[in-house]
């Protein structure tokens, strides 16, 4: 990752000076979103703790999901995208009622604690969506990607690997082919799920 900060930082000094104000403003939300993270690093460990150990099991990391929270939000609860995700693990209204529907107990999509669970919950059905042609280490990766982009974008992915590459089952290869994939904004799930990888390692690191 630092070689490619180290080109982005290439590029930015090539551009013109009309556009390094823009370049310097998204460099600078980056920076602001990835401290808003690390500020929050100490906070909701036990409600991720406690909806991984329900949908995934105890024997989960639950940090995977902290790192995805700080991915998505900064872990803030009051994100808004301007899509309209909210929540710290930016859910859309509608998926969010989906989930909730089931769940009467659940209260309002900006509580920490379900905005946390129903992100959860989905996660655990697309994990469950890819246990039959995914092995288990490659599967956070197909998971994390299904859940920023669509199951159905990673299935085009999958398809075109398939093709391509003649595999489908590992992340490298849907990399390899995602420029080509018709209909994806590939340059941001491939940098979220780089993302997470980069929070889950941050959070596992000795204090």
């Amino acid at each position: 990752m630092a070689r490619r900060s180290t080109l982005w930082l290439a590029a930015a000094s090539l551009a013109s000076p009309a556009l390094l104000p823009a370049l310097h403003g998204q460099d600078t939300t980056r920076a602001a979103t990835r401290r808003l993270a690390l500020r929050n690093a100490s906070r909701y460990d036990e409600t991720f703790r406690r909806y991984s150990k329900r949908y995934f099991g105890p024997g989960f990391d639950w940090r995977l999901f902290k790192a995805q929270g700080m991915a998505e939000s900064g872990l803030d609860p009051e994100a808004t995208s301007y899509v309209g995700a909210r929540g710290i693990m930016q859910l859309m209204p509608a998926t969010y009622q989906a989930i909730s529907s089931r769940r009467p107990d659940f209260g309002a999509i900006n509580d920490p604690e379900w905005n946390i669970a129903a992100g959860i919950m989905h996660d655990r059905y697309l994990w469950k969506l890819w246990s039959k042609s995914i092995s288990e280490r490659e599967r956070p990766a197909f998971m994390f990607g299904s859940y920023n982009a669509g199951e159905g974008t990673i299935r085009r992915a999958r398809a075109t690997a398939k093709g391509v590459v003649g595999s489908d089952e590992q992340w490298a290869h849907i990399e390899q082919v995602a420029p080509t994939v018709p209909r994806w904004r590939y340059r941001e799930t491939l940098g979220y799920v780089r993302k997470i990888d980069r929070y889950y390692a941050d959070i596992k690191k000795p204090r």
